[in-house]
């Protein structure tokens, strides 16, 4: 049996007002290579130490399932498992998931635009969760390379002019949206 090639996210975050979405916006679309728009509505299913979600990409009209062997606050790498399914099976996929009453969920619509700056992969977006926010990012095969990827990503945060989300920011954010979203999920199901 071949070696599978690991597919690990080395990815940070920064949160923002829609002044600074603008801001950053422009000197993309001037500065970076533009990789499209890349609108997405996504399940995220909520487990202790990872994250599962199905996502349609809206744009692109592709689909998926995602497994991130590692949750948003603990840590800056995710190894991921992507199973591409196709676009039509993305409500059926959901239902799966929900079905098996797997613990807490999210939906979550993200409007975003990809962008690639000095070999680091930004995703600027707005999303009805998380608000205005960048992600930046990039993909390694080996562990190894997890410091000069994350040094790579931290020189573009600060060329650009954004702070980057500390695990304790991201890890105490991620806890409260959680816990709002689940409130408001009970009034409408009410």
């Amino acid at each position: 049996m071949p070696k599978e090639t690991r597919n690990i996210e080395i990815e940070y975050r920064s949160r923002f007002d829609k002044k600074e979405h603008d801001r950053l916006k422009r000197f993309l679309d001037v500065h970076a290579k533009d990789l499209g728009k890349d609108d997405k509505d996504v399940y995220f299913f909520l487990f202790p130490d990872k994250l599962l979600k199905t996502v349609n990409n809206v744009s692109r009209g592709t689909a998926k399932i995602v497994l991130k062997l590692n949750k948003i606050g603990k840590g800056s790498d995710f190894e991921e498992i992507e199973i591409p399914i196709n676009q039509k099976d993305f409500d059926k996929a959901a239902k799966l998931f929900l079905s098996l009453k797997t613990g807490e969920w999210m939906r979550s619509f993200q409007k975003r635009r990809n962008y690639l700056y000095k070999g680091v992969e930004l995703a600027l977006k707005w999303s009805n969760v998380w608000g205005y926010h960048l992600e930046l990012e990039r993909v390694i095969n080996d562990t190894a390379d997890r410091g000069k990827a994350a040094e790579k990503i931290r020189a573009v945060a600060k060329e650009l002019g954004v702070r980057i989300m500390t695990d304790k920011e991201l890890k105490e954010f991620t806890k409260r949206t959680e816990r709002e979203y689940k409130k408001t999920k009970i009034k409408i199901e009410k």
